[in-house]
C-alpha cells in the first residue's frame, strides 16, 4: 500500500491546522487506498486564538498534541518519521502553517522554515517523490523548491510574495489544481478562495489524485 505523509500544523483554521482542509485531505487519500502517515513538529504553537471570537489566547499548547485532534491520535513527530518511508507528502493549510511550520504570516517572503519540516519537504523533493500543497502551504514549498510552479489562488499580495521567492505563481479557481510536472509539486487554493465545503472539496479531490497518480 503506498504511503503518503500529512503534515499538520496544529487544530483549528486560525493557529493551526484548517480542520476541513486536513480531514478532506485524509478522506481522499483513504479513498485512494493509500496510508496517510500523519505528522507534526513537536512544538509549542506560535499563538493560541479563540475561534469563537477571533481574539488572541493567553495560553500555550503544542502543534503535535493538537494535531493530534484531528489524526485522532495516530499522527507522530515530524522527527521520528523517516522520508524514505514515504512515497508522498501532503501538505494542508490553515493558519498553523504560515505560524508554526514557517513564520510566512510575519515575514512574508523572508520566512523561516522549522528545521524538521524543511528536511521532511527538501527530502522527500530530491528523492523524486511528489508533493500536494494546499491554501497557504504552497508559501513553504516556495520557499524550498526553487523555481516551483504553483497556486495559492489569486490573491495578489501573497501570490507577489512566492514570486520574490522565485516560485511562479498561477491564478486558479478552488475546485481546480496547478501541476509541475517537472518538480512534482501539485497545489489546490482550499480555503483562500472557499466558500463552500464542497468546493474546496473537489479540489483537494483532484490535489490528492494527482499526487497519488504521480507516485511510481
Amino acid at each position: 500500500m503506498k504511503r503518503i505523509g500529512v503534515l499538520l500544523a496544529g487544530c483549528g483554521y486560525l493557529d493551526g491546522a484548517e480542520v476541513h482542509e486536513a480531514v478532506l485531505t485524509l478522506l481522499a487519500l483513504d479513498e485512494a487506498g493509500v496510508e496517510a502517515v500523519c505528522m507534526a513538529p513537536d512544538i509549542p504553537q506560535r499563538k493560541v486564538v479563540n475561534h469563537l471570537t477571533g481574539g488572541e489566547m493567553d495560553e500555550s499548547r503544542n502543534v503535535l498534541i493538537e494535531s493530534a485532534r484531528i489524526a485522532r491520535g495516530q499522527i507522530q513527530a515530524i522527527s521520528d518519521v523517516d522520508p524514505d518511508t514515504l512515497d508522498a507528502l501532503i501538505l494542508p493549510g490553515g493558519f498553523g502553517a504560515a505560524l508554526n511550520l514557517s513564520d510566512f504570516a510575519l515575514s512574508g517572503a523572508n520566512q523561516q522554515i522549522d528545521a524538521t519540516v524543511a528536511h521532511m519537504v527538501t527530502t522527500v523533493h530530491e528523492a523524486g517523490k511528489p508533493i500536494g500543497a494546499i491554501c497557504i502551504a504552497p508559501a513553504i514549498i516556495a520557499k524550498l523548491i526553487p523555481g516551483v510552479k504553483l497556486t495559492i489562488g489569486n490573491d495578489s499580495g501573497t501570490a507577489n510574495a512566492l514570486e520574490s521567492m522565485g516560485a511562479t505563481h498561477q491564478d486558479c479557481v478552488v475546485t481546480e489544481i496547478i501541476v509541475d510536472e517537472e518538480k512534482r509539486v501539485v497545489s489546490s487554493p482550499a480555503y483562500m478562495l472557499g466558500p463552500w465545503v464542497k468546493d474546496v472539496a473537489a479540489g483537494i479531490r483532484s490535489c490528492v489524485k494527482a499526487v497519488v497518480a504521480q507516485i511510481g
